[in-house]
């Protein structure tokens, strides 16, 4: 298509419910207006009957009704004119026009019809000329009012629609973002883990069964399409298999001692989020010589769920630093909590006063977002 070109024709989209609404409104307006101007008629002595006003006043606002479409048609197809004032004034003219012409010819029908089945004789419609004059001139300003108010119900719609876009957009990348944090396991675990089995497979072929299992199922629950948390159950279930295999590697190097007995096993916390922790408390103590000691408790406190991981490692020497260190693996956790839960969740690094790292997750309790 040429920029000079007549863009295609556009029909405004008319859907029952809101037109049923429109049906009962312009009826209410058309008996309103009736009745007003019965009483007009009666107050200045009139002896016509209530219910001839009440006819014309309805056949008025239901013929309007029913052309309602003619206006929002040309207030598609004749927007501001942005230099093209012939297209835009020739339109709206057009429109006004036939607007005009076939609400009178819808208005004027059903009187002459049902005068005479109500026994009113023949319905007169003296100097018609002015009265159709007056029509035009009363439809002009009901034609201008609704292509305004249909603009201005599109630009409305229009941008709820747009912004219902971004909020799906933005949940999609959240939910992308999530899928990723969560997904993800350290290949060099996963490169230690087979070591491990293979160190022990033609020693202890049970034990080895045991720790590909364990594997399998971490692996799996990475693959797995799940959401961003499940329960506590199954991050301590993920967890003491994650752990297995540590054991299995560093044996009497590393203790894990885990008690979320604290907290229901079906409370929500994101997932792997005690597995991270774990694992970097292993990672940056990998070259103690004495045993490493971690320990993983849970509690709930004022609404609030907290995770405690604690080792009796080096510590940090620097835990705002270490917070946003790639080195220390914990930036990732904390975008998930972020994304998660905002500005409710909250994970802090500590040194204990005996020395080792404490590190704790705080969210809201029983949220499954």
């Amino acid at each position: 298509m040429t920029a000079t070109s007549t863009p295609p024709w556009r029909w405004p989209e008319l859907r029952p419910r809101p037109a049923l609404v429109l049906l009962l409104v312009f009826a209410a307006m058309g008996l309103w207006r009736g009745g007003t101007v019965a009483m007009e008629m009666l107050a200045g002595g009139s002896a016509e009957p209530w219910s001839r006003p009440l006819l014309w006043e309805l056949t008025g606002t239901l013929a309007a009704w029913a052309v309602l479409w003619i206006p929002m048609a040309t207030a598609l197809n004749a927007p501001w004119p942005a230099g093209r004032w012939v297209r835009f004034l020739g339109l709206h003219l057009t429109g006004w026009a036939t607007y005009w012409a076939l609400k009178s010819i819808l208005m004027l029908t059903p009187r002459f019809l049902l005068y005479p089945v109500l026994g009113w004789g023949a319905y007169g419609y003296p100097r018609w000329p002015v009265h159709l004059a007056m029509e035009a001139m009363k439809d002009a300003i009901t034609y201008a009012l609704v292509v305004v108010l249909y603009l201005l119900f599109r630009a409305w719609r229009e941008r709820q629609t747009e912004q219902l876009r971004q909020v799906q957009l933005e949940a999609e990348l959240r939910d992308a973002q999530l899928r990723q944090l969560t997904g993800q396991l350290d290949p060099h675990f996963l490169f230690n883990a087979l070591n491990t089995v293979s160190s022990v497979m033609y020693e202890d072929l049970e034990r080895t069964d045991a720790l590909l299992t364990d594997l399998g199922q971490l692996l799996r629950a990475g693959l797995e399409r799940r959401g961003p948390t499940w329960s506590l159950g199954e991050e301590e279930e993920h967890l003491r298999r994650y752990g297995a295999l540590l054991l299995a590697r560093f044996q009497d190097r590393l203790r894990l001692e885990v008690d979320l007995t604290q907290v229901p096993a079906a409370a929500q916390v994101p997932r792997f989020a005690l597995q991270r922790l774990v694992e970097n408390a292993v990672k940056h103590n990998q070259d103690r010589k004495e045993p490493l000691t971690v320990r993983v408790t849970a509690q709930t406190a004022e609404g609030r769920m907290e995770l405690h991981v604690l080792d009796d490692g080096e510590g940090f020497r620097n835990p705002g630093q270490a917070l946003s260190s790639d080195g220390h693996g914990l930036r990732g956790l904390r975008e998930v909590l972020r994304l998660l839960y905002g500005e409710a969740a909250e994970l802090q690094l500590g040194r204990l006063p005996e020395g080792g790292a404490e590190v704790v997750l705080r969210f809201p309790d029983g949220v499954a977002p």
